[in-house]
């Protein structure tokens, strides 16, 4: 099966190097190369990739704009947008998994990894290690007034859904979330899939920044230990 691939970038010479890297690989289709946001959405909509690797930082139409502007324009099946960034600690990556980026890799990533990424992100999966969503929250979460009491919207989760969500805010993966819960993987993934519908989340990554943004979680204390099993 083949991974239809956007590349995003402003930076000629990194956009190029990514499609070439892409064409030469089994499996991947360059289906458009774009140098700002406003061509992103354009080509997002003639095309209609399965993966878009969006740069952030672009003149004109920013890169969290075009995601916005894209998921909320693309029919379904979505778009799965990475972003890319030079900083791990960039603080336009908080904004962008906001409004639905499935993760986000650094243009340092070694090639293999990226393949390896795009492949992933295409079957459905996340971007994040723990340490890294950590980093990330942690330095930006308090921004968003992270110590807020919990909005009534969480009330329409049962306990264990608050449990997962937690997890999933500590930056565990589902393997880790069933064995600390003591649950089986395909249970962790029915109240993961039940949060983020009843919450009305596009992605692992909004769920992981409205635990922080509501104070579910907070910063230094991603992974709770108070969880019931």
């Amino acid at each position: 099966m083949t991974t239809r691939v956007l590349v995003v970038d402003d930076q000629v010479l990194i956009r190029a190097g990514v499609a070439a890297l892409l064409r030469a690989a089994p499996g991947m289709e360059v289906v458009g190369e774009a140098s700002d946001g406003d061509e992103a959405v354009r080509l997002a909509a003639e095309q209609r990739p399965d993966v878009i690797l969006m740069d952030i930082r672009m003149p004109g139409t920013s890169g969290i704009t075009a995601t916005e502007r894209i998921l909320e324009q693309s029919a379904e099946p979505r778009p799965r947008i990475l972003v890319l960034t030079t900083f791990d600690l960039d603080e336009y990556v908080y904004a962008a998994l906001r409004a639905g980026a499935c993760g986000f890799l650094l243009k340092d990533t070694g090639p293999q990894r990226l393949l390896a990424a795009i492949a992933a992100v295409a079957q459905g999966d996340t971007l994040f290690s723990p340490s890294v969503t950590r980093r990330l929250i942690e330095a930006y979460a308090p921004r968003a007034d992270a110590g807020k009491p919990r909005p009534e919207t969480l009330d329409v989760l049962t306990s264990r859904e608050l449990d997962v969500l937690r997890l999933v805010a500590g930056g565990l993966s589902n393997p880790e979330i069933a064995e600390t819960l003591v649950i089986s993987e395909s249970t962790v993934k029915t109240h993961l899939n039940r949060t983020m519908a009843k919450l009305d989340l596009g992605s692992r990554a909004q769920a992981v920044v409205l635990a922080y943004e509501t104070g579910l979680v907070t910063p230094g204390n991603g992974t709770p230990g108070g969880v019931r099993t």
